[in-house]
């Protein structure tokens, strides 16, 4: 009996260990890594990653129109350089439009040089379109002390999340739904992405943003997020 339980205490030991370094398996790399805004005001960002495509981005800009909502899209550089007029219309209607690199490759695992390169390609490619690039998100959520280096000497706020309803994997519209309005909070940052097809990303923002407004959230871009933020990101 005494050997089961010392076994049990220690299993959970064990847990509450790993459970700590997951919460916290970014805090030792760099602080101004932003994943929500500090603040009670019930107000999130809608990011929108991986695109421009020409099938889901069009219905991402639809759902967006309908609800009367802005967001931030996370563009690759190689997509925009392939649907430029998408990127285009993204900013005439008012979105923030910002880079995920250019290639979509693990960045954290790039030399600076290569990161640079990375950068430096998409923003010659985003910029005649009429970007002006302030923020960064990593492919995969993945960095280093080398990535955050390099975004920061490159004047970029590095992005992250915490309301990732795993989108991509294509569940049905009502799941990635009750995901994110079971997660958010006040300074959220919800992740969707509209690079990829058949996914129901653009059904399940419109159930999020109709159910949220109703509990008297607000939307804003991750640029207006930050100016707005009580206390700092975390």
């Amino acid at each position: 009996m005494i050997s089961m339980r010392n076994a049990f205490f220690g299993c959970m030991v064990v847990m509450a260990v790993l459970v700590g370094a997951a919460g916290n398996r970014w805090a030792d790399v760099d602080e101004s890594v932003v994943h929500r805004a500090q603040t009670t005001e019930k107000i999130a960002a809608i990011t929108i990653d991986d695109g421009p495509h020409e099938v889901a981005t069009p219905r991402m800009l639809d759902a967006l129109r309908a609800e009367n909502v802005k967001a931030t899209f996370f563009v690759l550089g190689k997509s925009a350089e392939q649907y430029p007029e998408l990127v285009k219309k993204v900013l005439a209607e008012g979105h923030e439009v910002a880079t995920h690199g250019y290639s979509h490759r693990n960045m954290a695992r790039l030399s600076r040089q290569e990161c640079e390169a990375e950068w430096e390609k998409t923003e010659q490619i985003l910029a005649p379109l009429g970007a002006k690039v302030t923020l960064f998100r990593p492919p995969g959520g993945s960095y280093g002390q080398v990535l955050t280096d390099g975004a920061k000497a490159r004047g970029y706020h590095m992005i992250l999340w915490d309301v990732d309803p795993r989108d991509w994997q294509a569940p049905p519209a009502d799941v990635v739904a009750e995901r994110i309005t079971q997660a958010v909070r006040p300074g959220s940052i919800i992740l969707l992405h509209d690079g990829q097809y058949p996914i129901h990303s653009a059904d399940a923002l419109r159930k999020v943003v109709r159910q949220l407004k109703e509990e008297g959230y607000s939307f804003v871009t991750v640029g207006e997020l930050l100016g707005r933020s009580a206390g700092g990101q975390e």
